[in-house]
């Protein structure tokens, strides 16, 4: 299968003691372990890009979605958590928490419209089976 974009970025220093860029330019930031994980916290952490990038993908796929029900989205919001688990065996896991705020809807259907959005976002399908991730839908 031929990719439909590809997007490419390189990790130099420390990792996450160290910088991130992306081939593109648009992206060019020191990372710093988190305070909580014994950093400094003074710079970006690859799980805030993770988080970030889930956000931005999970409410374009929900767009997406609102669109080929020919329905109109307003004031739409996706927040994403990502948390850092032990997982019992010296190493570490990831977890997601996505907040979908869609206002206006009635729940049942704004909760069919994340789901659907959860079936088509490749966040989603990259993560599916391999870590959790919870979908929260609210209205405000």
């Amino acid at each position: 299968m031929t990719a439909i974009y590809t997007a490419e970025a390189l990790s130099t220093g420390a990792g996450r003691n160290g910088r991130v860029s992306t081939t593109s330019g648009t992206i060019d930031l020191d990372l710093a372990i988190p305070k909580e994980m014994g950093g400094a916290g003074n710079g970006a952490n690859p799980e805030e890009l993770f988080a970030a990038g889930y956000a931005a993908c999970f409410h374009s796929a929900l767009q997406m979605v609102a669109r080929t029900q020919k329905l109109t989205l307003t004031d739409t919001s996706v927040g994403s958590r990502v948390g850092v688990l032990p997982n019992g065996e010296g190493g570490f896991i990831l977890a997601v928490t996505l907040e979908v705020v869609i206002p206006g809807m009635a729940h049942e259907q704004a909760r069919a419209l994340a789901d659907a959005a959860h079936k088509v976002c490749p966040y989603s399908n990259a993560t599916r089976g391999n870590i959790e991730v919870i979908v929260n839908v609210t209205d405000d």
